[in-house]
Parts: C-alpha cells; sequence; structure tokens
C-alpha cells in the first residue's frame, strides 16, 4: 500500500488510503485517530465555504484546491464509517448514484426530457418527496437538516409547510406579517427582556426569509451581495479618507457618511 500513496495514477484509492493511514491507530496521526464525525463536521461545512468563496471570487486554481479539501472531508467521514461498521466509500457513491438515476427519468429512463427547468424542479421535489414518504411516516417537516445555516432551513422548512398548504397567498400577506412584526421588535426592544427581544428579532428575520422565498431571491445570496456591496463602499470610505491624510479613527459618522454617499455615487457612475 506504501507504493499506492505516491501513484498519482489511481486518484481516488491513493486519497483513501491516505486516509485510512491516516486513522490507522497503531501508526497513524494522533490528531486524526482522535476525530471522531461530531469534531470533524465543522470543518466539513467550512471547507464548504470555502468552495463557495472561490466560485464567488472566480479563482479557479483556488477553487481546485477548495474541491480537493471538501473531497477529503467526504473521505474523512466514510473512513470513520467502515471503522465503525456503517458504510465505506463504495457505499456512499452508489447510494448518490442509485439517487441521481432515480431522480433523473428523462436522462436515465424513458420520461420525456422535454420539460422547463421549473417542471423538472417541481418533478424533482415530487420525487424526494415520495423517498421521504418510503422511508418514514414523520411529519411534514421531517429531514430539514438543523445544520443548515438559519435562513437557509428557514426557507425550507417554509416550503415544506407550503407544500400542504400552510403558506400565504401573495406577497401582499407576508409584508404586512413583516410590518406587525416589527413593530413587535420595537416594542420588545423598550419594553422586554433582552431573550424576548432576540425571539422577537428571529421572528422577524424568518418573516423576512419568507418573503425571499415568495419573490423567488436566495436571502443567503442576497445577504453576501449585500455583504459584498457594503465591503466595496466602506473600502472605498477608508481610500477616500486616506487622500486626506486620515483613518476612520480620526474621522467621525457626519464625514464618512458624506463619503459612503459618494462612493455610492461612484458606483452608480
Amino acid at each position: 500500500m506504501t507504493e499506492l500513496i505516491y501513484d498519482p495514477t489511481r486518484p481516488m484509492e491513493r486519497l483513501i488510503e491516505i486516509m485510512r493511514r491516516l486513522r490507522d491507530p497503531e501508526t497513524g496521526c494522533p490528531w486524526d485517530i482522535e476525530q471522531d464525525f461530531t469534531t470533524i463536521a465543522p470543518y466539513t461545512i467550512e471547507e464548504a465555504y470555502e468552495v463557495a468563496d472561490a466560485i464567488e471570487r472566480e479563482d479557479w486554481p483556488e477553487l481546485e484546491g477548495e474541491l480537493g479539501d471538501l473531497l477529503l472531508q467526504t473521505v474523512y467521514h466514510t473512513q470513520m464509517g467502515t471503522e465503525a461498521g456503517h458504510f465505506d466509500f463504495a457505499s456512499v457513491a452508489n447510494n448518490i448514484s442509485d439517487k441521481m438515476v432515480a431522480r433523473h427519468p428523462h436522462v436515465f429512463g424513458d420520461e420525456s426530457r422535454d420539460k422547463s427547468a421549473e417542471q423538472q424542479t417541481a418533478d424533482w421535489e415530487k420525487i424526494k418527496a415520495a423517498e421521504r414518504a418510503g422511508k418514514s411516516k414523520g411529519g411534514t417537516l421531517e429531514g430539514v437538516a438543523i445544520g443548515l445555516p438559519a435562513l437557509m432551513r428557514a426557507v425550507k422548512l417554509q416550503k415544506r409547510a407550503a407544500r400542504v398548504g400552510f403558506d400565504w397567498p401573495s406577497t401582499d400577506e407576508v409584508i404586512e406579517k413583516i410590518i406587525e412584526e416589527a413593530k413587535e421588535l420595537t416594542e420588545a426592544r423598550n419594553t422586554l427582556t433582552h431573550k424576548e427581544t432576540e425571539e422577537e428579532f428571529g421572528d422577524l428575520l424568518f418573516v423576512m426569509a419568507n418573503l425571499a422565498r415568495h419573490l423567488k431571491i436566495d436571502p443567503e445570496e442576497a445577504l453576501r451581495a449585500a455583504n459584498g456591496k457594503f465591503t466595496r463602499r466602506f473600502e472605498r470610505v477608508e481610500a477616500l479618507l486616506a487622500e486626506k491624510g486620515k483613518s476612520p479613527s480620526d474621522s467621525d459618522l457626519l464625514e464618512m457618511d458624506a463619503l459612503w454617499d459618494q462612493a455610492k455615487l461612484e458606483e452608480r457612475s
């Protein structure tokens, strides 16, 4: 197996063997041996975000490396699964392969490919719902992963509820609810405890996620874009201050707000 570790012509087998060696209780890496599913999960999430970041920046060499890091996470979890007798890399790969074939009857079966992307998405959801029904008799919201980013999970929960008719008919009712929740948050800020105010803030965010769903907007993507816009404009404010020989700590809100407006105008021109 030592030769395999250095053999680039068998990349997947090589990576699996490297991970097996790292986890070997006698000769492996002490840190890797100590890890379990729970301790590795945060790294898996972090690597997925780093993949998304490289794509956002269109840094393709960086993306290659980040995809490798993410692949390593899958290999890490499957090695631990193998050790515990739960599953191995082959069963994981076959599981997703079977799922992709089953969910694409218009590609691998005899269904017509003459469908819109919207219809294909609807069909995909129907197939997923049938799969869930076959696995469990649980409730409508069963299986929506707790570890998802909160905004993403909010949208998924709302989509599930909408399937069984628990949904507002239009954006008008959602906006009315946003106004109601904003008023409750304002009242909470002045009269309630911090914990109660936090709860009202969460309610407002949840309804904002619902509005995004009704408008067919990805709230995570929208907030990422807003973060990027804020970063660009604030960095421009810093640059304009630097031209005056100043830094933000040497300035005040009035001056920086005026420079912020200038940065906005420059972006739009």
